[in-house]
């Protein structure tokens, strides 16, 4: 038996992980008082809200995955909100912008996560709505042992925030000190927020009407009316290095609601997999699936140069599409047929070859020649950061403490109702501080292209083609939900963890403490959008022959320091009731609990 950090959690009862171990102890809370999967993921996500502030947010985003225990399929709730009515590509040229920020109140969005959390938990909960913010709210109110990340991540903003963004400067440097790592960090202004949530919908009669109070709340009360407020009169930094005024108003809020969608699938080798729809860079890993089909992968050592080689190719072809085709399919008829077609897949297999590619290669699909063309074309582009204070979404290979990420959610319960999300957005260091709530906007709309025509074009009502990708799959006796935070990269390592778990016999927790990689070949999805043409980062676990190998290929190999790639994890169920769970070890924070 491979030797492996910690064990893969079994048991029957229940299992909940998460990217924090707090997070991961409160949904094992809400599992044993009672509570069903979408009890345990919402109360966890609120918490993460609370103890990860540097990777997510009460006014963030997400795309969430529930799955009941009699369904055949899991379902898609759409908690990410789109560009506000006076986000025009128009009136951010006018005010000097040729891309979106990656920070500042131009770069933001309308805050989707409450809603689809609260959406969620209309239809499924099962426990009050205070029993789910409980937790967080304690947290909030009296104190958690904040992580060293966040505590560097804001001492490194001191100045800035001082200077710049004073709302956040009062709510992370109270007194005007950052916070000690390991010591107790309170955010009294959150935790007054979501009591007066509650209060509003307590006020309310029945477990439906009572949500929809505390949606309303956020959407079209006070929490909007505080944004509103704030925007109408802020002019701050962004990370264009100017002082620019926002458009998001407090009726875009009450315009917006989160929905319910079908996912895509595809079939591999045995499996059925789920992932969001082209609104996000979901299908990339069901592309690659394709791609990789005209492949033996089965044969290759799992962490071998054939396989990382083979992969990482695949991987490439995929973005490439991402870029040229993905888009908000409300606003864009996006060729999504063809691109998890088995005929497609046989024109990309070929594509693969034995030396790295360095080229930006979407397919040809009729039709769509122009939107091919113009992603090539923007990838050859140097698009320089800027003098201001960014707030893209990096890999856990190289964090740069000033940029924000992401946390991740799977639980299954007794009954086998399955979670899987990927909430985001609403960084510390994304956007100020809204007075009084305690909580910053989002900055998702660094993601949109201010050129006209594409898939990805900025417009009001568009969502912006999120990053965000949690999973689902199944196969004969067993169902799986998993995911991982890493903007660009999620889609990489959970595509490296699926191909590990189909051919290399690997259990959750051998799957991903195995050694990671992943390319920034493409262009990044966050500000200031660069490549890295032939990119390939790798863990140093797969040893001197491996990299030597693909170096021989043409990689342009970049070696991460021990045990710094990805922060997956995983939950499943067998059909004899078999739960299993399974978190990554890297930056020792997130934990899988059961039993």
């Amino acid at each position: 038996m491979t030797f492996t950090t910690r064990p893969e959690i079994t048991g029957t009862f229940g299992v909940a992980t998460s990217t924090h171990w707090i997070a991961s102890a409160v949904g094992m809370k809400i599992l044993e008082q009672g509570g069903n999967a979408f009890d345990a993921a919402a109360a966890m996500g609120f918490v993460l809200q609370v103890v990860e502030p540097h990777l997510n947010g009460p006014l963030g985003d997400m795309p969430l995955m529930l799955r009941t225990a009699d369904a055949d399929a899991p379902v898609m709730i759409c908690g990410q909100g789109t560009a506000p009515a006076g986000a025009t590509i128009d009136h951010y040229k006018s005010v000097g912008l040729t891309i979106v920020p990656g920070s500042g109140l131009l770069a933001t969005v309308i805050p989707g996560a409450f809603g689809a959390w609260m959406l969620m938990l209309r239809d499924h909960g099962s426990l009050p709505l205070r029993e789910i913010l409980a937790p967080a709210i304690y947290y909030a109110r009296h104190g958690h042992p904040i992580l060293p990340r966040v505590a560097n991540t804001i001492a490194s903003l001191h100045d800035f925030f001082r200077d710049e963004w004073p709302t956040s400067y009062a709510t992370w440097l109270p007194g005007g000190v950052a916070p000690v790592a390991g010591r107790l960090f309170k955010n009294p202004d959150l935790a007054d927020t979501w009591e007066r949530v509650l209060a509003e919908a307590e006020a309310a009669q029945g477990h439906a009407a009572q949500i929809e109070a505390a949606r309303r709340a956020f959407y079209e009360g006070f929490i909007a009316e505080g944004i509103d407020d704030y925007l109408r009169e802020a002019c701050v930094m962004d990370a264009e290095g100017a002082r620019r005024k926002g458009v998001l108003t407090g009726q875009d809020m009450a315009d917006w609601q989160a929905s319910y969608e079908a996912p895509l699938s595809v079939d591999y080798h045995g499996w059925r997999v789920w992932k969001p729809g082209v609104w996000t860079q979901g299908p990339t890993l069901l592309q690659s699936l394709m791609t990789l089909s005209g492949f033996d992968i089965g044969a290759m050592d799992p962490r071998g140069a054939d396989f990382v080689h083979h992969v990482t190719e695949a991987m490439k072809l995929s973005f490439a599409d991402r870029e040229a085709y993905y888009g908000d399919p409300a606003f864009a008829d996006i060729p999504v047929e063809t691109l998890l077609s088995r005929d497609y897949a046989a024109t990309r297999s070929p594509l693969v070859g034995p030396k790295a590619s360095r080229l930006q290669r979407p397919g040809h699909i009729a039709g769509y020649e122009a939107w091919a063309k113009a992603a090539i074309a923007r990838a050859g582009q140097d698009h320089a950061e800027g003098p201001g204070m960014g707030a893209g979404e990096p890999t856990m290979a190289h964090l740069t403490e000033k940029r924000g990420d992401t946390v991740h959610i799977d639980v299954i319960d007794q009954w086998g109702n399955m979670v899987s999300t990927t909430p985001s957005g609403g960084w510390l260091q994304s956007s100020p501080i809204i007075p009084g709530l305690g909580m910053p906007l989002n900055s998702r709309a660094q993601m949109f292209w201010l050129e006209e025509g594409l898939a990805t074009s900025l417009a009001p009502g568009r969502r912006p083609r999120t990053t965000l990708s949690p999973s689902m799959a199944e196969t004969d006796g067993r169902k799986l939900a998993f995911g991982t935070p890493g903007g660009d990269q999620q889609d990489q390592w959970q595509l490296i963890l699926f191909l590990r778990l189909v051919h290399g016999g690997m259990n959750l927790q051998e799957g991903i403490d195995a050694p990671l990689f992943h390319t920034a070949h493409f262009q990044s999805s966050f500000y200031p959008r660069g490549t890295k043409p032939g990119h390939l980062m790798v863990e140093p676990a797969f040893g001197e022959a491996v990299l030597a190998d693909l170096r021989a290929r043409g990689h342009d190999l970049e070696v991460s320091e021990p045990w710094a790639v990805g922060r997956l994890t995983a939950a499943s169920r067998d059909d004899d009731g078999m739960l299993k769970a399974a978190a990554t070890p890297r930056l020792m924070q997130a934990y899988a609990i059961g039993r």
